[in-house]
């Protein structure tokens, strides 16, 4: 890499490649979330009307958490081509994979029609739904990094976490306004199909829109200097990198847990352990998503500054902090929960240094394959056993919740102090 590449700012095309990203990032991530807010509709007409209601609960969480498994797989395979073939390709690839099941989702016929293969195909389309975002996300990280200056990365990686966040707001969003629209019975007779027809025609827009991105510098000096990854990519990060892998997934785990339980699991226990109402809840969370996508910049541009190790070792002590007094407060002052929640979220932002330290901890022939199997391996195991803990630990002590996030930013904090020096961003 020249010197000249490390010390230049952000240029226009720099600010488009982000934007672009972060943009097919949200409609992306919308698509993979918006399962979780129609999950009760989904359950009552994808499965027989007899089965007893735990368990079809049970069943329709399962499909949605097969989207999470998959994760891995798709993850590593398209990593592995995005290393040998090319960042941008894969890049459009996976908003494909991703925009075409939702839109047929969206399409499906139920359980009355069909019986038994309503529930199969359900299942088949949000297996294909995981394996993309298993290839998206590392993507999207290295596909940045790799367009701005080094000196910039923090700030790229946090920039398109936040647009990560913002699929999910969108998501709850669309939710919401359905919800208010729509009776329920309307829901359940076809206006849940909107949102998934919405997300299929989101993200073929913003595979249109990706066309005008082009290949990361690193990649194509690496092609030209054939000096791309001589054997299995996969293989030289197992053999040489594991180090590197054990951080990653650590931090990895601090990512989803802070995510999984502050942002997506919380409304649900607001309402069911501090008899909060929904819309409250709704809303407070929304204030909690916008401090999530606001804190995954401050928290990306310090790394910049400061350097990645102590920001994710301070981030982590705070986050663990605000989490307590979040869970500890409520009870006795729910007027307080708007700016707490919102607080809290902001805290959960340290999660967009994370990415930062990812992709600098892998050499250029092998970043996407190293950065994508430790990221998605740690999600699948920590993202899908996650809500599991955290619901056998509320039935003993409702600060449950709170107990698990504090343990996981504990490990954090430890995982911070063996963060290496970041790999050249060159090869």
């Amino acid at each position: 890499m020249h010197n000249n590449e490390t010390v230049r700012p952000l240029t226009g095309q720099d600010y488009k490649t982000l934007s672009l990203a972060a943009l097919g990032g949200a409609l992306e991530f919308y698509d993979f979330i918006i399962f979780v807010f129609f999950a009760n509709a989904i359950g009552q007409l994808f499965f027989p009307p007899e089965m007893p209601d735990w368990l079809r609960t049970l069943q329709t969480f399962g499909i949605f958490a097969a989207g999470y498994v998959v994760r891995p797989l798709g993850g590593i395979v398209m990593a592995h081509f995005g290393d040998l073939l090319g960042r941008k390709r894969m890049f459009t690839l996976s908003i494909l994979m991703m925009a075409v099941p939702t839109l047929t989702i969206g399409l499906l016929p139920t359980y009355a029609n069909i019986g038994l293969a309503a529930p199969l195909l359900l299942l088949l389309m949000r297996v294909f739904q995981g394996a993309a975002v298993g290839g998206e996300v590392p993507g999207a990280w290295v596909f940045v990094s790799e367009h701005v200056p080094s000196r910039y990365t923090g700030y790229a990686c946090g920039v398109l976490t936040a647009g990560l966040t913002f699929g999910i707001l969108l998501g709850s969003l669309v939710a919401t306004g359905l919800n208010t629209v729509y009776k329920p019975d309307e829901v359940l007779t076809g206006a849940w199909r909107i949102p998934f027809l919405l997300g299929g025609v989101f993200g073929l827009g913003a595979m249109y829109l990706r066309r005008w991105l082009h290949e990361t510098p690193v990649f194509a000096e690496m092609a030209q200097r054939k000096a791309l990854a001589a054997e299995m990519p996969l293989k030289s990060v197992l053999r040489s990198h594991r180090g590197a892998v054990t951080v990653s997934m650590l931090l990895t785990w601090m990512l989803s847990a802070g995510i999984v339980v502050v942002i997506l699991m919380t409304p649900a226990l607001l309402q069911k352990v501090y008899h909060i109402d929904a819309r409250t809840s709704l809303v407070a969370n929304t204030l909690a998503t916008l401090g999530l996508a606001l804190g995954c910049v401050v928290y990306g541009v310090l790394a910049d500054k400061v350097g990645a190790k102590p920001v994710l070792f301070v981030g982590s002590l705070l986050l663990a902090i605000c989490t307590y007094v979040f869970y500890t407060t409520l009870r006795a002052q729910p007027e307080l929960l708007l700016p707490l929640y919102g607080l809290t979220g902001f805290c959960v932002g340290v999660v967009g240094a994370v990415p930062c330290v990812l992709v600098q901890a892998f050499p250029a022939q092998v970043r996407f394959s190293g950065l994508s199997f430790s990221y998605n391996l740690s999600y699948a195991i920590f993202g899908g056993l996650t809500p599991v803990v955290v619901t056998l630990m509320l039935k003993n002590d409702p600060l449950g919740p709170a107990w698990y996030v504090i343990g996981v930013c504990a490990i954090g904090m430890l995982t911070a102090l063996f963060i290496r020096r970041p790999q050249p961003a060159s090869y």
